[in-house]
């Protein structure tokens, strides 16, 4: 007999998926999920904080036309697997906030009695709302950004709050001061910046140090095919003072899987991002990422398996932050082994900077 298929929030799922998205919202999470031994933590920097190898962030498949199922499947996966740390945005749609309010469904739903367990965190920096106050990194924005991301959360303060991107209008000193009061008013217990390079970090740095904020993490983007934090002595100027970096887009948008191996899928981000175009698959790119999963497979590893690992083998690196559509492929992305040989690792160099 043909299994029954059902067609809800977008896509198609058969009767078995169906019925275990139904099942969640009397679920509750797995009681052996710090026993499995499959995540292990580390340190952000210098801190008492302890991060998950392995992060979930919430940028796409959380807004407000994806399916909520999917997404309370996907939380209660991360979560059962070791998975704390669950990073945000107030701009994460799409529409803006709506990965908030999800998440925050979410957690006052099935998650109230675990929020000590978590790691929460949310991002200011990019436009959210209309007018000279809804963007940058004034004092005004930050605070009123806060305010609004709690109440969507339905939190009384975030782990971590970050300033998601340098606002080159706004004196640095401001900003920092803004984050450093946030703290203070108990909204946050962490600060982080994102996306700032290290002639920034080294700004921001020597105000937080002056007013004793507790800045902890700098979230920047670092792949096998993006090395700016290596150019620019970023990572080893964290290491140096002792903050961590949090890593997005480890798997470069989808390159450093096999999405793109057999040209270019229809429902592929190529095909709907802005900032992935197909002209990235040149013939080189294409020779480089056959050479990766020659080394992948030989550490009996997929090529994502590989770049996850790979990212994490520095310890200035304090966790990954991962995007999913499915619990499968968080299972996926959770199997890192961050150990590599030297050889291993100059064969990786002699790839990447051909």
């Amino acid at each position: 007999m043909e299994e029954k298929k059902f067609f809800i929030g977008g896509r198609w799922m058969d009767d078995s998926t169906f019925k275990r998205l139904m099942q969640n919202k009397e679920r509750t999470p797995d009681p052996m999920r710090y026993k499995k031994e499959a995540m292990h933590y580390r340190r952000a920097g210098r801190s008492g904080l302890k991060l998950p190898e392995v992060s979930l962030g919430l940028w796409h498949n959380f807004g407000s036309t994806d399916n909520f199922e999917i997404m309370r499947d996907m939380i209660f996966t991360a979560f059962d697997n070791g998975v704390c740390h669950f990073d945000i945005a107030n701009n994460y749609g799409p529409r803006g906030g709506s990965a908030e309010e999800n998440f925050g469904r979410i957690l006052r739903e099935n998650f109230s009695s675990y929020r000590d367990e978590m790691c929460i965190s949310t991002k200011a920096g990019f436009g959210m709302w209309k007018g000279p106050y809804g963007d940058g990194g004034s004092k005004k924005y930050l605070t009123a950004s806060l305010d609004q991301s709690l109440r969507r959360l339905g939190l009384e303060y975030v782990d971590i709050f970050y300033h998601h991107r340098p606002a080159p209008e706004t004196p640095i000193e401001e900003t920092c001061y803004a984050l450093h009061r946030l703290v203070e008013q108990g909204k946050a217990l962490y600060i982080g910046i994102s996306n700032y390079n290290r002639e920034q970090t080294e700004a921001a740095v020597a105000v937080f140090r002056e007013l004793k904020t507790p800045f902890i993490l700098n979230q920047v983007c670092y792949n096998l095919l993006d090395r700016r934090i290596e150019e620019d002595g970023l990572k080893e100027y964290a290491a140096e003072q002792g903050f961590g970096l949090i890593v997005y887009s480890p798997l470069a948008q989808g390159l450093l899987t096999d999405k793109y191996k057999q040209g270019v899928p229809e429902d592929s981000r190529m095909r709907k991002s802005f900032t992935l175009k197909e002209d990235r698959l040149t013939p080189a790119l294409l020779a480089k990422l056959e050479g990766l999963r020659a080394i992948a497979a030989a550490r009996g590893q997929t090529l994502p398996e590989l770049a996850l690992s790979w990212v994490l083998k520095d310890r200035a690196v304090s966790s990954v932050i991962i995007g999913a559509s499915s619990s499968a492929q968080i299972l996926e992305n959770i199997k890192v082994d961050p150990t590599f040989t030297e050889e291993e690792l100059a064969a990786i160099e002699a790839i990447c900077k051909d």
